[in-house]
């Protein structure tokens, strides 16, 4: 049975180096653990409990079942206007309810991401980190990577980035205490 790895990528943009950074861990993944990149952030609606019922949005449905099913989420984010990308928080918050009993409750999670600015997005990092722990999240907190984008080309082909990516997969699959 492997541990299976559920990346959550802050940016909708295609060429989004978060997101070459969540197939970058999911390329590096070694044998035993697989890391999938959940694919439809853009399709939750707003969180509003008023939607949040019986009837849920399917895109929702699958979130919190991709989430819930994991053994560990590995959140990729970068910085917008010093902090989280509303569709990330928006997935924050759908994962985080029911209140007490969320997809996001005692899973553990890890932060990484790229960001433009000279600390690659550490805001952005520690107001995610924050928000999955009040989530219910088991926050994997010796994990910090965050890079300046604008100091490498591609992540695969940057000794120090895959390093960096390796290290926190790793450590965030040793935290989960799933074998892999």
């Amino acid at each position: 049975m492997a541990t299976s790895v559920l990346a959550l990528v802050g940016s909708l943009r295609q060429e989004s180096k978060n997101k070459e950074l969540a197939e970058l861990a999911r390329d590096l993944a070694p044998e035993g653990v697989s890391v999938s990149l959940f694919e439809g952030l853009d399709e939750l609606p707003f969180h509003n409990e008023d939607i949040d019922g019986d009837q849920v949005a399917e895109a929702v449905t699958r979130l919190r079942t991709a989430v819930a099913d994991a053994d560990a989420v590995l959140v990729v984010t970068p910085e917008y206007n010093g902090t989280i990308p509303a569709v990330l928080k928006n997935a924050i918050d759908w994962a985080s309810r029911p209140f007490g009993n969320g997809s996001l409750t005692d899973k553990p999670v890890a932060v990484i991401g790229a960001s433009l600015g000279r600390f690659g997005g550490k805001w952005s990092h520690d107001d995610t980190r924050k928000a999955v722990g009040i989530a219910g999240a088991r926050v994997v907190e010796d994990v910090e990577v965050g890079l300046q984008s604008s100091t490498y080309d591609r992540a695969a082909e940057d000794e120090q980035v895959v390093d960096k990516v390796r290290g926190a997969l790793t450590r965030l699959v040793d935290f989960s205490g799933v074998p892999a």
